[in-house]
């Protein structure tokens, strides 16, 4: 564990906004579940939300003093507004979380194996196909020569794979391991092996940080510890401790699902965000047509907060 360093005698309360709910956010979670903010000294409370887009907007009403979600929401607030001040400050997931599952075993399967296959990609947020297609092009495969379904949901995507109406889809888990665990579906590819792809981080205006850096310096201590933690605990341990957050995830597929994100590296080891990640999913929104232009690292990243954890 990390040194909780010196505390504070009194607790603040940040109010830290939920993306949408979602296993691979496991380290969000065990933040409160495990205490981690309150042993810093700063006391946050969880903002549900109904999804994404309500989530930003609570942010820049300023209804939350923090979000978490992918850095390609920041970068396509500073691509629409060059005076855009929200910031990725405390990086958690640092690869990508989706996988291609197939009916069959293809030990030997390639990106370009999915061309003439019935294939759905993810629709309830844009990140995992615009990583997706991007991955396609650097295979020298044309995206649009696939013959792919855009929605509708994983839940359903999955059941047309169990029905045969569907070759391969894109899912996270724990879709995935249901699907495995049934013998319904095959890991083909797993995205985090692309390698360092910034997809969950820390969000917040850099008025608020700047306003209230003792509390959210705290707050990125309390992530850190619970990085630590989780990279050291069985996946049995963290689902047992997270239950309550994911009540319909039988335990034992909660916990392989955790070992697999743990296997691939899908976890910050420590809260910096890294320029390699940042700009592998910068690059995957340009040549998906998300973004126009390069937009500058330190626009977008403060660092200091992290460095400070550290």
């Amino acid at each position: 564990m990390v040194g909780a360093g010196k505390r504070r005698e009194r607790l603040d309360m940040l109010v830290l906004a939920e993306n949408f709910r979602a296993l691979f956010y496991a380290p969000f979670y065990a933040a409160f579940a495990l205490g981690s903010y309150q042993a810093e000294g700063v006391a946050v409370t969880l903002r549900p939300s109904p999804d994404p887009a309500s989530t930003a907007a609570d942010l820049l009403a300023g209804t939350a003093d923090a979000m978490w979600g992918g850095p390609q929401r920041v970068l396509l607030t500073h691509w629409a507004d060059a005076g855009a001040r929200t910031v990725c400050f405390c990086n958690v997931v640092a690869r990508d979380p989706f996988f291609i599952v197939g009916r069959e075993p293809r030990p030997d399967f390639r990106l370009a194996d999915l061309a003439g296959l019935r294939f759905a990609s993810v629709s309830e947020v844009p990140t995992p196909w615009l990583c997706l297609q991007d991955d396609l092009r650097r295979a020298g495969i044309n995206p649009a020569a696939l013959t792919r379904t855009n929605g509708p949901s994983m839940a359903e995507n999955a059941a047309s794979l169990r029905a045969g109406t569907l070759d391969a889809v894109q899912l996270f888990e724990p879709y995935v391991e249901t699907l495995v665990a049934e013998g319904a579906g095959h890991i083909w590819y797993a995205a985090a092996t692309r390698g360092l792809t910034a997809y969950t981080t820390l969000v917040a205006r850099r008025s608020v940080l700047a306003a209230r850096r003792d509390e959210f310096a705290a707050m990125v201590r309390g992530i850190y510890r619970v990085l630590r933690w989780i990279a050291e605990a069985s996946g049995t341990e963290v689902a047992a401790s997270l239950a309550e957050f994911f009540p319909d995830v039988p335990q034992p597929i909660f916990a392989a699902a955790i070992e697999r994100y743990r296997a691939l590296g899908l976890y910050a080891p420590d809260p910096v965000l890294r320029r390699e990640g940042f700009d592998r999913l910068q690059a995957a929104m340009l040549s998906g047509g998300a973004l126009q232009r390069t937009l500058p690292f330190e626009a977008c990243v403060d660092n200091s907060l992290a460095a400070l954890a550290l």
